[in-house]
């Protein structure tokens, strides 16, 4: 039965890579929603009732292609069959797919990048049947030392309401006219999923490091059926530069702001965040931090087991005299919170690691200069992208390690720069070309 069971799944997975599609794959910010706002200050995630976790079992191991199976039976709630559900899945073991109730999802063959899926069409209330085919890495791209985490630990299954905030980007800035005072440039991504106009209200507050209530907002607009619509609030918050963050500071100062969505009086999710006042950019050639440069000194590190053993090892960094930290990959997103709070900056890079053939600059050599990589490095940089850009400890970008130069590292480049005005973009082997900010 097991060996029937491999050929099977084996045979599902050669369809899934000639398919090579991304499926329900989507790249936003990770932020949970709330029930209520003492919940989401509380980071209680138990009690909203928005989130199962997602831990599947091996059930099979196998060697060639396939790797194993996991496996997970979870029951999805009849309240949730009513609105969107998406799966959150970081610390996978291995490239995998993604199969839900015999409908294949996704490809993924970047397991060190926490990603993202929109698994509404593929659910059904009452039992659902999750499976992951590991397999090897298809295209030699990704970083070789494993993760030091349980397999798909910090990965679960949230549920949001049809009218609900997709997406946001937020940054708390200097004001543009020199003006001693700052701005809050907040960008919420509303989501109707009916099938018809809907009015979606959602709004925000915005407390300083000391507590005290700032600034607050609420705006509704119409959004036609099964799309979605951007409100942009941008308010002056006072006396900011009391509160700079600056790695130099003993306790980096960071404001509360609460996102929120409201339907006929009452309130339906929140979305709590902390962000800190500053402009990381580049300036005639330099990193800048309110317009003066900065010097980073950067020590290779990525985030141990947890969060606790994680924050002592940063804070043991800042004593020796560090004041960025520079991972191989994307990480989870508790570490660039702790970033945050201990003042370090983060030179964020997304998993793309090719070294063996760096210096093969003919056409597929490298895979850098691969035309038929450029949709995986598109990928990997957008989910690196995504997962940080809200982050006060990202100072800068980087397309990746030691892996060559040429057109899917252009096409990266390009791509990151539309998207990213500010923070500079780095290519480790750019060697001078236009690709590299630095």
């Amino acid at each position: 039965m097991m060996k029937h069971c491999i050929l099977f799944c084996t045979a599902l997975l050669a369809l899934s890579g000639a398919a090579a599609q991304e499926g329900g794959r989507i790249g936003r910010t990770e932020a949970l929603p709330y029930d209520t706002r003492h919940d989401a200050e509380a980071r209680n995630r138990a009690a909203s009732g928005h989130l199962i976790d997602f831990r599947p079992e091996t059930a099979a191991t196998a060697e060639g292609p396939l790797r194993a199976i996991m496996k997970l039976e979870t029951e999805i709630p009849y309240a949730w069959t009513d609105g969107c559900v998406y799966l959150h899945a970081e610390n996978a073991p291995a490239a995998y797919s993604l199969w839900i109730n015999d409908h294949h999802v996704a490809e993924v063959d970047d397991p060190l990048t926490p990603a993202e899926f929109d698994i509404t069409p593929y659910v059904r209330q009452g039992a659902n049947d999750f499976r992951l085919l590991l397999r090897n890495d298809r295209n030699g791209l990704g970083f070789k030392t494993p993760v030091r985490r349980e397999a798909f630990a910090g990965s679960y299954l949230y549920y949001q309401n049809k009218r609900s905030i997709r997406d946001f980007e937020i940054a708390l800035v200097p004001d543009t006219l020199g003006r001693n005072f700052a701005m809050l440039d907040l960008k919420i991504v509303a989501q109707n999923m009916f099938n018809y106009d809907e009015k979606v209200e959602v709004g925000y507050d915005i407390y300083s490091p000391q507590g005290k209530l700032l600034e607050f907002d609420i705006r509704e607009m119409t959004i036609p059926g099964r799309s979605t619509d951007t409100v942009r609030f941008m308010p002056f918050i006072y006396h900011a530069y009391e509160n700079k963050w600056e790695p130099s500071a003993k306790n980096p100062p960071l404001y509360k702001v609460m996102l929120f969505t409201r339907r006929n009086g009452t309130y339906k999710e929140y979305m709590p965040l902390k962000i800190g006042f500053g402009k990381t950019e580049l300036l005639d050639g330099q990193i800048t931090r309110f317009g003066k440069p900065i010097r980073l000194n950067a020590y290779r590190y990525n985030a141990d087991a947890d969060a606790k053993t994680t924050s002592a090892r940063l804070l043991a960094l800042r004593k020796e005299g560090y004041n960025a930290v520079a991972p191989d990959y994307p990480q989870p997103d508790w570490f660039y919170g702790l970033c945050d709070e201990l003042g370090l900056y983060v030179l964020d890079r997304a998993n793309i690691h090719a070294p063996e053939r760096r210096t093969d600059r003919r056409v597929g050599g490298t895979p850098s200069n691969d035309p038929a990589q450029a949709d995986e490095y598109l990928e990997r940089v957008k989910a690196m992208y995504y997962r940080s850009r809200n982050h006060t400890c990202v100072a800068a970008y980087v397309l990746g390690g030691e892996t060559g130069n040429g057109y899917c590292m252009y096409k990266a480049y390009e791509w990151l720069k539309s998207v990213e005005h500010d923070r500079p973009v780095l290519c480790a082997d750019a060697d001078g070309e236009w690709n590299s900010d630095l």
